[in-house]
């Protein structure tokens, strides 16, 4: 079986971590490569990294440019992949990793995005909790479009989503923080995303209900069964090129005050059990970025705070991994019939 893959948008940070992942699949072939201002120009020039395909050049992004393929992995700035994606045929695997087609409501899309809504997609998170004894990769398979979670959602909601089945969280109080990797805002040219601006400080961006995940977040929690949602979501960026530490918090649904922190590890192992890129840490043990670079690995650990009576998560992701292209290529794989790990790894890279 040898499946062929198109990638738009393949000079950015998600189209290159997307096309090291390809590489190394055994059952695709890359085929058309194309960027917007890049166009013309080699992948060489824009991801040295890629010495199998850096002397190919990069097309302008056309429907025309990405026909003929298998797949369809679309790299784009979020409100530019609902257009392309609708001159493509049906039977064409579309893999959408922005924003385009998450939100399954056209008045949460306009209230933070504010372009026209393009529609929603099967969502691309297969440990999602859709019900009692459901997970949301039974959507995925023999699927033809895929829309890929934010990096910060997969996160939050692979941190809380245990405690929300179980219905033992208070979800109309919840909190995150998360530190990202700069990788995280794009490789657009910015002033504050210089190293002189980033090296040695902490910032944070999109405070106070303005980011727009958290409508995302908020969508896939009560896909795992919460009614009453409201999320506090501030996100950090930290001086680290890649990975998202995310502390998520709640208070207990009430008569659960009692619960040990043994108890919630064997809760939150239990709903993970069998998923091979969700790993629930010891009791004590607390995840790292560093623990998950280059891995499409989810490390989770959760414990209770008694004196601020809240339950603590902690969710350790690399953001161009498991956060964006490897959870990609985990929902193709599903799409395609093929075993869901198929050209993963959860071996991480170290130092």
């Amino acid at each position: 079986m040898t499946v062929t893959v198109a990638v738009a948008g393949a000079s950015g940070y998600a189209g290159g971590e997307a096309l090291r992942l390809l590489l190394g699949h055994p059952e695709i072939e890359i085929g058309a490569l194309t960027a917007h201002s890049n166009a013309g120009s080699r992948l060489g020039e824009v991801q040295p990294h890629l010495r199998a395909l850096a002397d190919r050049v990069l097309l302008e992004t056309t429907a025309e440019n990405l026909a003929g393929h298998d797949v369809v992995v679309l790299a784009l700035p979020h409100g530019a992949s609902g257009e392309i994606s609708a001159q493509l045929p049906e039977r064409t695997i579309v893999v959408d990793l922005g924003a385009d087609h998450r939100l399954a409501s056209a008045r949460d899309w306009d209230d933070y995005y504010g372009s026209d809504f393009a529609g929603t997609w099967p969502y691309g998170l297969p440990e999602l909790i859709t019900g009692p004894t459901t997970r949301q990769r039974e959507a995925l398979r023999s699927t033809t479009r895929i829309a890929v979670p934010g990096c910060n959602v997969t996160a939050v909601t692979l941190g809380l989503q245990p405690g929300v089945a179980a219905g033992i969280l208070d979800t109309s109080d919840l909190v995150a923080v998360l530190s990202v990797g700069y990788s995280g805002a794009g490789k657009s040219l910015k002033p504050h995303l210089l190293a002189s601006e980033a090296l040695g400080a902490a910032a944070p961006y999109a405070v106070g209900g303005t980011h727009r995940h958290i409508p995302e977040i908020v969508q896939n929690l009560r896909a795992a069964g919460a009614i009453d949602v409201a999320l506090s979501f501030t996100p950090v960026l930290v001086p680290m090129s890649r990975g998202i530490l995310a502390t998520a918090t709640a208070r207990l649904a009430p008569g659960m005050e009692d619960v040990s922190d043994i108890e919630l590890n064997a809760l939150w192992s239990a709903t993970y059990a069998g998923e091979p890129f969700v790993e629930v840490l010891p009791t004590g043990v607390w995840p790292s970025t560093a623990q998950t670079l280059g891995a499409n690995t989810a490390l989770v650990q959760v414990a209770y705070d008694r004196k601020a009576r809240r339950v603590v998560t902690v969710t350790a992701i690399d953001n161009l991994v498991k956060g964006t292209a490897g959870g990609a290529l985990q929902s193709l794989n599903l799409a395609l019939g093929l075993p869901e790990t198929t050209g993963l790894t959860t071996q991480g890279v170290a130092p």
